[in-house]
C-alpha cells in the first residue's frame, strides 16, 4: 500500500463465526491498536448474520447458540460493518471488491453434503443431513416442508451432526416447541411418524466422533430410549491407545459402555447406536427406500476395521447420510473439488499452479475443510490475519477505499442489503413473535419477511 496512514480496508465474505473471528483478530492486532487502524465490511449472503450458529446448530442446543453473545460484541464495534443479503458472485465480484478494499478474506464455510457412493443412495427417501438441518433450522432457501412419514429411520455417520439429526428425528414436535423453531417446522415435526432411529458407524466406540456432552444429551429426553448392543463394545490395541491419549474419547467410550449394560427402559421412541456396521447398499422398491444393508466389520488391531463378509438388512423407510459437509466453489477463485477447499498456504490463497492470489485469504472450513468445533476457527482466523497483516505493505491498495463507496455501488445496483442495525430490528421482531408463547424467539423463515423486519424501507 502506498498510503499506510489510513485504516486498512478489509472485506470478509461470510459473516459466520469464522468471518467474525477474523474481524476480531484484525481489531485486536497492533495494526489497529497502535497503528493506522482497520475498517472491516462483513458480506453475508443471508439477511441475518451468524452463519452456522443460526442455520447449522440444532434448535435444542441453546448452549452453543450462546456463542452469538460473544460474536455480538465483535459486530458492535465501530470498525466493523455488516452488509447482509448480498450474494457474492452475483451482487458483487472479486474484481469490484478490489476497488473498495485492500484485502479480501473468504470465510464461506461448508453447507453441502459430502457424497456417499453406495448403491441406492439416490432413492426417494434418502437424504443428506445438511438439507435436513437447513429445513429444521428455518433456512429461507430450502422447501418449507419435509417428508417425515417413515416409522424406522437410518442415520449414517457417528459425528455430532449425525447425533443432531437422530435426536431431532426421535424427539416429538411438542418437545422441540419451546425452542426457536418456526411454525412450519413445528407442524412437520408434530406429524413425524418416526419411532425407531438407527445410527450406524463403520468403526467402533473409540473411533466415534461424538463429543461427550453431545452424546450424553441424547439420554436427557423423556421420549428417547438410547440403546447400545453389548456386542458393539469392543476395543483393540489401537482403540485402547486412543482412549489413553484422549480424555474425550475415553468419556465417550465409558458412556456407551454404561448404556450397553443397563436394562432397557420404556421410553416410547427408540434410538439405537450401532457400531461395526458399514453401509453397503440402500435397498429400494419402486424407487423408494425400503431398507439398508450393512456389512459387519471388525477391528484390525490399529483402530481401523476390515469387512467380515457378513451382511444385515435393516427394515427402514428413510436414510440420512451425515458423513461430512462439503464447501462449494467460489466465483473467481481456484478450488480443490476433492478436498472441498480453496487452495491456500496458512490462509494465503494459491492458484492451482502454486502462485499466490494477491491480497486474497481464507479462513474457517473453506480453508481447512469442515472438521473441528466452532471454537477451532479462532486459530484459523489468527493465522490468516497474521499473514494478511504481514503482507499488507506489499498490497496494491484499494483505488476507492472510502467506506461510502461500496454502499453507493450497492445502492446504484439496487441491492436490498441489510445492516447490523437491521439485525437488531429483526432480532426484536423474532423475540416479539415468541413472547406470547413464552418462548425466547420464533425464527422468521421467509427472506422477504426477514428483509421487511430488518430493513423495511428496502423490502
Amino acid at each position: 500500500m502506498t498510503d499506510q496512514t489510513r485504516p486498512l480496508r478489509v472485506a470478509i465474505v461470510g459473516a459466520g463465526p469464522a468471518g467474525i473471528y477474523a474481524a476480531d483478530a484484525l481489531m485486536k492486532s497492533d495494526h489497529n491498536v497502535s497503528g493506522p487502524g482497520v475498517s472491516i465490511d462483513l458480506f453475508e449472503r443471508m439477511p441475518a448474520p451468524f452463519g452456522l450458529i443460526r442455520y447449522g446448530v440444532a434448535p435444542d442446543h441453546p448452549r452453543i447458540k450462546g456463542i452469538i453473545t460473544a460474536l455480538h460484541k465483535v459486530l458492535d464495534k465501530p470498525q466493523v460493518r455488516l452488509l447482509g443479503n448480498i450474494d457474492y458472485g452475483t451482487d458483487i465480484d472479486l474484481e469490484t471488491m478490489r476497488r473498495f478494499y485492500d484485502a479480501v478474506i473468504f470465510s464461506t464455510g461448508a453447507n453441502a453434503d459430502r457424497a456417499l457412493n453406495i448403491p441406492g443412495i439416490d432413492l426417494d427417501g434418502s437424504y443428506g443431513a445438511a438439507d435436513f438441518v437447513s429445513w429444521y433450522d428455518g433456512h429461507p432457501d430450502v422447501p418449507r416442508t419435509w417428508p417425515l412419514d417413515a416409522e424406522k429411520v437410518a442415520v449414517l455417520g457417528v459425528g455430532n451432526v449425525a447425533l443432531d439429526v437422530a435426536r431431532v428425528l426421535a424427539k416429538t414436535g411438542d418437545e422441540l416447541l419451546p425452542t426457536e423453531i418456526p411454525a412450519n417446522v413445528y407442524e412437520g415435526l408434530k406429524a413425524n411418524k418416526a419411532v425407531e432411529v438407527h445410527v450406524f458407524g463403520r468403526r467402533g466406540p473409540a473411533q466415534a466422533k461424538f463429543t461427550p456432552l453431545e452424546l450424553r444429551e441424547l439420554d436427557h429426553s423423556p421420549n428417547i430410549e438410547v440403546i447400545v448392543a453389548p456386542e458393539d463394545i469392543d476395543y483393540d490395541e489401537g482403540s485402547e491407545k486412543a482412549r489413553r491419549e484422549s480424555k474425550q474419547v475415553d468419556m465417550v467410550a465409558n458412556t456407551l459402555q454404561d448404556w450397553a449394560i443397563r436394562d432397557a427402559g420404556d421410553r416410547p421412541h427408540k434410538l439405537f447406536l450401532h457400531f461395526f456396521e458399514s453401509p453397503h447398499e440402500v435397498l429400494g422398491q419402486d424407487g423408494k427406500v425400503v431398507g439398508l444393508r450393512t456389512e459387519r466389520t471388525e477391528l484390525d488391531g490399529t483402530g481401523n476395521v476390515k469387512g467380515t463378509g457378513n451382511y444385515t438388512d435393516w427394515d427402514v423407510q428413510a436414510v440420512y447420510r451425515a458423513v461430512g459437509y462439503l464447501s462449494q466453489n467460489i466465483a473467481d477463485l481456484p478450488f480443490d473439488d476433492l478436498a472441498g477447499t480453496i487452495p491456500n498456504e496458512a490462509g494465503r490463497v494459491k492458484n492451482n499452479d502454486g502462485t499466490p492470489v494477491d491480497a486474497t485469504y481464507v479462513t474457517g472450513w473453506i480453508k481447512r475443510g469442515p472438521v473441528g468445533l466452532i471454537g477451532h476457527t479462532k486459530g484459523d482466523a489468527n493465522e490468516t490475519v497474521a499473514n494478511l497483516l504481514a503482507d499488507a505493505p506489499s498490497f496494491a491498495g484499494a483505488t476507492d477505499p472510502s467506506e461510502d463507496a461500496v454502499v453507493a455501488f450497492l445502492e446504484e445496483k439496487k441491492v436490498p442489503f441489510t445492516t447490523w442495525d437491521g439485525w437488531y430490528r429483526l432480532d426484536a421482531h423474532e423475540r416479539s413473535l415468541g413472547e406470547p408463547q413464552g418462548r425466547e424467539r420464533v425464527k422468521v423463515v421467509e427472506r422477504e419477511d426477514m428483509l421487511r423486519a430488518s430493513e423495511p424501507d428496502k423490502a
